[in-house]
């Protein structure tokens, strides 16, 4: 097949090709898609190529401009089945390839296609493959906390090894050691740069960092001393997956501006129900801050209905209709920061350095 038919098959699918004029500001499309090309031009090197699935194609985009490259052209589709179809539309052989893709909801659709997407890679040629998975899924299940259950975190990284992975971009773990299940290279990204800038802009006065539980402590701990504010735990109990009773307060919050900070934000019940102890506790105001929106379920309605005052998430997850059009959520782009750091794997320099 002649280039120009592998370009129409594509078009069906993929918002991936699709993407770039949408990004580009003012102007007319005609001047922004010159534009682009442009950039693409300027920093063209075909052995380093950037490719996304279908889970989170606008990250993918806003990576590829800050590197100046184009995206990697991918033709996915499904059979009436469900089948999921995987091709790459460019030679990769001898190419530095990445690939974009979180594995948010549909979770198991999103890592399926990710691992099509690398064995097919693989089979083209490409010298090194690394996984970019701004939300690594599975990750809260990363030990035997009861009888009979599976470590799936583990079995998620021995499957994109398996499938032929060379190494691992990740952001904010739920567990940091999860690291250690991958038996290739991992690079662990944190969000807390760009959270940090953010709040730090705001100049909240009286502040306190909250951790909203004690497996959350180093991460806070580490926020407050970026910003220069007091550290405050709150002590709950998990009843039930998703189903949490907040006990009590560790640490003084009266009068003072509370910043709860999670790593997940999922059905959102813990997180207004500790910004619920904080304001018993006599806090002023109460913010949130999370790396992965997942808001699933009821979450939403929580946000809304609750005395949170904002909820600063990034977006290495999409966010719903619903999501996108609650006031009281932020998001910001984590997309200059994986660029950097897929930078730096490419050019083999320190990727530690982006967070000293």
């Amino acid at each position: 097949m002649d280039d120009a038919a592998k370009n129409s098959a594509a078009q069906p699918m993929t918002a991936t090709v699709e993407l770039a004029p949408q990004h580009a500001s003012g102007g007319s499309d005609a001047t922004a898609t010159k534009a682009e090309r442009k950039q693409a031009r300027a920093r063209q090197d075909e052995k380093f190529k950037v490719f996304c699935g279908t889970s989170n194609p606008a990250l993918a985009q806003e990576v590829c401009d800050f590197l100046g490259l184009p995206m990697g052209q991918t033709h996915l589709t499904q059979f009436s089945d469900g089948e999921i179809y995987c091709q790459i539309l460019e030679n990769v052989r001898g190419a530095d390839v990445f690939i974009v893709q979180p594995t948010c909801d549909p979770v198991a659709h999103n890592l399926m296609q990710l691992l099509l997407m690398i064995d097919a890679l693989k089979r083209a040629s490409a010298r090194r493959i690394t996984v970019v998975i701004p939300y690594f899924g599975y990750a809260r299940q990363d030990r035997k906390d009861k009888p009979r259950v599976p470590i799936s975190s583990k079995l998620v990284a021995d499957l994109l090894t398996t499938a032929g992975a060379d190494r691992a971009l990740v952001v904010d773990l739920h567990a940091p050691q999860i690291q250690g299940f991958f038996n290739i290279p991992v690079d662990h990204l944190f969000a807390s740069p760009v959270l940090v800038d953010y709040f730090r802009k705001m100049e909240l006065p009286d502040l306190t960092v909250v951790s909203p539980d004690a497996g959350g402590v180093e991460r806070a701990r580490f926020f407050a001393k970026k910003m220069n504010s007091a550290l405050a735990i709150v002590d709950k109990r998990r009843t039930d997956i998703n189903v949490t009773e907040v006990m009590n307060v560790i640490g003084d919050v009266r009068d003072r501006t509370c910043v709860i900070l999670d790593d997940i934000i999922d059905t959102a019940g813990t997180l207004v129900k500790t910004v619920q102890a904080l304001l018993d506790a006599g806090a002023r105001q109460v913010y949130a801050c999370a790396t992965h929106a997942v808001l699933s379920g009821p979450a939403i309605d929580r946000i809304s209905n609750s005395s949170l005052t904002q909820l600063v998430v990034t977006n290495t997850i999409p966010l719903t209709a619903a999501g996108r059009n609650e006031p009281k959520i932020k998001v910001l782009s984590i997309a200059g920061l994986i660029a950097r750091a897929i930078q730096s794997i490419h050019e083999e320099t320190s990727v530690s350095k982006l967070f000293s």
